[in-house]
């Protein structure tokens, strides 16, 4: 169960620490996904100290009426939706500050670049063709869904998301794959077919590894002595300072990406 409460933003477009994006839009506070790898959960600090990542989102209920003040005295920049947060998140349907967000940035376009793991977007894309510049990316961590429900319990399925990609891109919209964090030894499972399904959909992939920071080390240990304790002692091995696991992965997805004439990017 996900406690939702309320809160007053002083600023919603703030600049992004991002280097290839401008400024960044995070309509809510938390994320019901509750990816037990991710290191937003930093944002617990913001008066949910204590509480598990994933059990609180708080509505910026202001965040309309700051951005209708806001986007009009900005530098035109590209705007990331969103950073510590995913914009589509299942209360993205009932409150809608994501598409309002988008009807705001649309009026003065703005280029939008959108990072998701939900197939929520596709209730958007008419507005999204009406930019200029758009992209939008969908956060893939492995094909199989079973990994999924593992580690990011409430995100989309791994097929909607596929199929979202396609949708989008059949529509004109430029799309791209975050294929991240690399759970070791379980993202790798089904690569080539995710790869297959991808080519020819996404503009560019790109690549991370599993980061260990804001105490995410507890939830993913968690996670895999209930779902894959046998892989437990190689996964922690590989994320070791002297393993060259992720010096192997990037070879090889990069080899794969090249054969299938995918632009890939390895960020780690």
């Amino acid at each position: 169960m996900v406690r939702v409460g309320e809160r007053l933003c002083k600023t919603i477009m703030g600049r992004s620490g991002i280097s290839s994006v401008d400024y960044a839009i995070n309509p809510y506070l938390g994320c019901q996904h509750g990816c037990v790898y991710c290191y937003a959960r930093f944002m617990s600090r913001m008066g949910h100290a204590g509480e598990p990542w994933g059990s609180f989102v708080d509505i910026k209920v202001n965040a309309l009426e700051r951005l209708r003040l806001e986007a009009p005295r900005k530098r035109r920049g590209i705007v990331l939706l969103s950073s510590v947060t995913d914009p589509y998140q299942q209360l993205e349907r009932k409150y809608q500050l994501t598409r309002g967000a988008l009807e705001i940035l649309l009026e003065h376009q703005f280029p939008i670049s959108i990072l998701t793991k939900s197939d929520l977007v596709l209730r958007d894309l008419r507005l999204l063709g009406g930019f200029d510049a758009c992209e939008v990316g969908f956060t893939i961590t492995a094909l199989d869904d079973d990994v999924r429900k593992a580690f990011e319990p409430y995100a989309s399925p791994v097929e909607a998301r596929l199929s979202a990609i396609k949708e989008l891109s059949g529509a004109g919209i430029p799309t791209y794959t975050f294929l991240g964090p690399i759970l070791p030894y379980l993202s790798e499972e089904g690569l080539e077919p995710l790869l297959d399904e991808l080519a020819g959909s996404v503009t560019h992939i790109l690549v991370d590894r599993l980061n260990i920071k804001c105490g995410n080390i507890t939830t993913i240990r968690s996670a895999l002595s209930t779902h894959y304790p046998d892989l437990q002692p190689i996964f922690e091995s590989a994320l070791g300072p002297e393993s060259r696991y992720y010096d192997m992965f990037k070879r090889r997805v990069e080899e794969l990406c090249h054969v299938r004439g995918i632009p890939c990017d390895v960020v780690y």
